[in-house]
């Protein structure tokens, strides 16, 4: 009965670990997209200023 809660606890660990894995593996993906975003607007806004500059 021990031997089967050891694997079963086991089990779990590995499948948490799993779960940690590929969590932060999203985690970095979103990040990453986060910032392209933030720079993405970032540059919008400067070319829009130095349009409406330029339209002055």
């Amino acid at each position: 009965m021990s031997e089967s809660n050891n694997s079963s606890i086991d089990k779990l660990e590995e499948k948490i670990n799993t779960l940690i894995k590929r969590f932060d593996e999203q985690k970095g993906i979103i990040d990453s997209y986060i910032k392209r975003e933030r720079e993405w607007k970032k540059d919008k806004l400067l070319l829009n200023k130095q349009i409406k500059k330029l339209n002055k």
